[in-house]
């Protein structure tokens, strides 16, 4: 099974995560801190923002329109690889997110 590993100020932490399993919901279950998810994966909050490594961006979907709304809501920087976790289904090689400073 892939390793997801969310890379934190604090720390990091790697859990096992099926792949297509939404990032944001494998982070929520597992209570990754600064995963909040208060939308519960319909992409209308913005509180589960990453920063996804550049070269994987080929490894989801492409982003929606209202995921890139909603990356311009964000309370931490919005980067060019920025992304909602619960628009990222979890791909079936292992993955480093970086989580932003707040939510």
């Amino acid at each position: 099974m892939p390793k997801v590993t969310f890379r934190a100020p604090d720390g990091d932490r790697t859990l096992d995560v099926p792949p297509g399993t939404p990032l944001m919901q494998a982070a929520v279950d597992d209570a990754i801190d600064g995963i909040v998810g208060e939308c519960g994966g319909n992409a209308m909050c913005a509180t589960c923002h990453v920063y996804v490594p550049a070269d994987a961006a080929d490894d989801f979907p492409p982003m929606s329109e209202a995921e890139d709304e909603m990356l311009n809501c964000t309370a931490s920087e919005r980067r060019p690889t920025s992304r909602l976790s619960c628009q990222l289904p979890a791909p079936v090689h292992d993955l480093l997110v970086e989580l932003p400073d707040e939510q």
